[in-house]
């Protein structure tokens, strides 16, 4: 299942969204224009039906709070609403449809508040908050339906979809000096920290088949790369993951990870995220680091890799790179517009000066990024 259209009013930049989804959405748009607060939409989603310490209140206390998640840019309103249609593909009618509305309790112990909380099988509501019982207790108001086990039997299936979202924004950093860093890993380990120990994790068949796809596609992406293997130290049983090239004459030559590059290793943490989920999947500028010529392999590599465990997979990016491969959508592209009012988002194949563009033949990237640059840049604005 995907999510396949999302609506949300008065979150961080935006004062409304309602944008149609893709198996595959690339999200572009200037700098400080909102693209990581529109993914962070799927991930306060997910960190609501957390079963470890999760739910509603952290969620937002996570996010500084109702007044740090509101548009700074919608005044006088209150009320933060997000809506997601969760369907089997991109043109499919809705499954399930799930609706939050809150806002910040002005007396009290000022905790957030639902004004709405609603769940729709295909054209079925199941649920419709506040209801009696919410006028009887205001206090269950703090909590969502979605998070207690008690209420969601009716529409578990939505909590156990949104759980699985993950986002990975791999520092290379963390992985080849994880025994000098030795510090606490952030929740959620949203930038690797613990990423070899996620590996070491898996079932042993599971993670060589893994392992075997992603040498596939590094074999494609890395001159003479030749193996990639996972291995224990002998002596601490610490896990590494260990590489050997084609040109090195010694057998026994191996690079471990902390000789690994950059771009390597980002690379195999993008793949290794692709491989393991079957909900949703949420990058953050995966050109980083990795060379010019494998760039534009990427986006029919997350196609495939997405179509062949049948997650969706939404990107931000600012790489004109990545975007010109000419198996890209119009509808695939999610442009941000910042405004006065707001950012806007678009999809890309609905604004009629791009349409006509790609109509001729011009690609996404091409066209679409050139919107994205800022309109008074030069040579002469260097700090005196």
């Amino acid at each position: 299942m995907i999510i396949n259209r999302l609506v949300a009013k008065n979150w961080r930049n935006f004062q409304q969204i309602n944008v149609p989804l893709r198996e595959r959405q690339f999200i572009v748009g200037p700098n400080a224009s909102g693209k990581s607060n529109l993914l962070d939409i799927f991930r306060f989603l997910r960190d609501i039906v957390k079963v470890d310490g999760g739910g509603f209140q952290k969620a937002v206390k996570d996010r500084g709070g109702v007044s740090n998640i509101q548009c700074l840019a919608a005044q006088n309103v209150e009320e933060v609403a997000i809506e997601i249609h969760i369907a089997e593909s991109a043109i499919s009618s809705p499954i399930w449809k799930y609706a939050i509305g809150f806002h910040q309790e002005k007396h009290g112990d000022c905790f957030a508040s639902l004004t709405h909380e609603r769940v729709w099988r295909e054209d079925e509501l199941l649920l419709d908050r506040p209801d009696s019982d919410d006028s009887e207790d205001p206090d269950r108001l703090i909590q969502t339906a979605l998070e207690q086990s008690a209420t969601n039997a009716k529409f578990r299936e939505i909590g156990k979809f949104l759980r699985n979202i993950t986002y990975l924004h791999l520092v290379p950093q963390f992985i080849r000096h994880v025994d000098a860093i030795q510090g606490k890993i952030i929740e959620d380990d949203p930038f690797g920290q613990g990423f070899l120990a996620k590996v070491a994790s898996v079932h042993p068949s599971t993670r060589r088949s893994r392992l075997k796809r992603i040498e596939r596609a590094l074999k494609l992406a890395v001159p003479q790369f030749e193996k990639l293997e996972f291995v224990r130290d002998k002596i601490t049983g610490q896990p590494h993951l260990q590489a050997r090239y084609e040109h090195w004459h010694s057998s026994e030559a191996v690079h471990q990870e902390n000789q690994f590059s950059d771009g390597m290793l980002r690379f195999i943490g993008l793949m290794w995220s692709l491989l393991e989920n079957d909900s949703i999947v949420l990058l953050e500028e995966p050109e980083l680091s990795l060379n010019i010529g494998i760039v534009p392999k990427l986006a029919p590599l997350i196609s495939r890799m997405g179509r062949n465990n049948k997650c969706q997979v939404l990107i931000s990016t600012q790489s004109d790179i990545l975007l010109k491969e000419g198996c890209i959508d119009g509808r695939e592209v999610l442009l941000l517009i910042p405004t006065r009012e707001g950012t806007s988002a678009q999809v890309s194949s609905e604004i009629h000066d791009i349409r006509i563009l790609l109509e001729n033949g011009f690609t996404v990237g091409e066209v679409v990024l050139s919107k994205t640059r800022p309109n008074y840049i030069g040579g002469s604005v260097l700090m005196k």
